[in-house]
Formats: C-alpha cells, sequence, structure tokens
C-alpha cells in the first residue's frame, strides 16, 4: 500500500551474484518488459545500465532521486536482503531518506527449526512487513525446473515461458 508504481530494475552486476549465472542484460530486460506489459503500475528500469559497476542500491536510489525530483523513491525487498541490509554499501544512507517495504520469506519444515530471530532492523520507522501471498519460488528454483525440462508455465507470465523457449534458455 501506498505506492503508486513498482519500478523492477534490472542490474547488470549486483555485488553479492556470480554474473556467469545470469542471462545477458538485455535479454533479462526484454522478460521483465514482457513480465510487466499489461499492468500499467509495474515498469521495467534500466537505470543502472547506465551506472558504474558493481550496482549499489545506494547509488541507484541517489541516482533515481536526481533525475526524477518529483518522485519519492522507497525500497522493495525480500525478507533474506533484510538479514544482510547492515552489509549493504552506507545502508545508514538509504534508511535516512527511503522507505522500506519487506515481503516476508517462506521457511521449509527444516529451515523452521533453525528460522533466525526477527531483524533488529524492522523497528526501523523506515522499514514495514507487508502482507502478500507466500510461495517458495526463486530464480533458482525456475532456472533448475527449465533444466530439468519441467514445466515453469505456472511461474511464469505466458509471454516470458514462450521466449524462454523461444530461446532456449537455461537449457
Amino acid at each position: 500500500d501506498g505506492l503508486d508504481e513498482v519500478w523492477m530494475v534490472v542490474s547488470p552486476l549486483n555485488p553479492h551474484k556470480k554474473k556467469q549465472n545470469l542471462l545477458p542484460d538485455l535479454h533479462r530486460l526484454y522478460m521483465v518488459n514482457l513480465a510487466v506489459e499489461n499492468d500499467p503500475r509495474l515498469k521495467a528500469s534500466d537505470i543502472e545500465f547506465k551506472l558504474p559497476q558493481p550496482s549499489y542500491t545506494v547509488n541507484t536510489l541517489a541516482h533515481l532521486a536526481e533525475k526524477y525530483p518529483d518522485h519519492e523513491f522507497s525500497l522493495i525487498m525480500g525478507e533474506d536482503n533484510l538479514r544482510s541490509f547492515h552489509k549493504w554499501k552506507n545502508y545508514e544512507y538509504i534508511l535516512e531518506h527511503h522507505n522500506i517495504f519487506v515481503y516476508p520469506r517462506v521457511y521449509t519444515p527444516n529451515e523452521l527449526e533453525n528460522k533466525p530471530e526477527p531483524s533488529p532492523l524492522l523497528e526501523h520507522e523506515r522499514f514495514t512487513m507487508v502482507e502478500g501471498p507466500l510461495m517458495k519460488i526463486s530464480a533458482s528454483h525456475i532456472r533448475n525446473c527449465i533444466q530439468q525440462g519441467k514445466n515453469v508455465s505456472y511461474l511464469l507470465t505466458e509471454p516470458v515461458a514462450k521466449y524462454c523457449e523461444e530461446m532456449r534458455f537455461y537449457k
């Protein structure tokens, strides 16, 4: 609630991920565009393609604020990212200038036994835990399913599933 639009920022180089596991940037941007094309509240953004790499969220947010001074930018992150947020570059600046919406994580029965305590950051006024449908889905799960020849049509929008099939991605 409280968000007019959600911009899906495609990152060319996330400092916490291995580049060799990613499709080329333009393919990933195209798939995000396909996924959001029917919802005017969602937008694919290539803003990080024009910024120095690796991509740090604090730099992206500062650039967005400068380029779009009439907008107020918030950050949406998964609960997993919250646990390492204190390690992010200039995380204090992000906390000072942006609201952060945290989407809860789904835990498997095994993970529930060792579930970490909620992050104390959730007590910060800038953080809001959101409610929404919980699904145990990740990009790596989808890639693995495609590699194993499993049907992923229920996990992707039809245009994205078709594009992955046509391009033979992850096979």
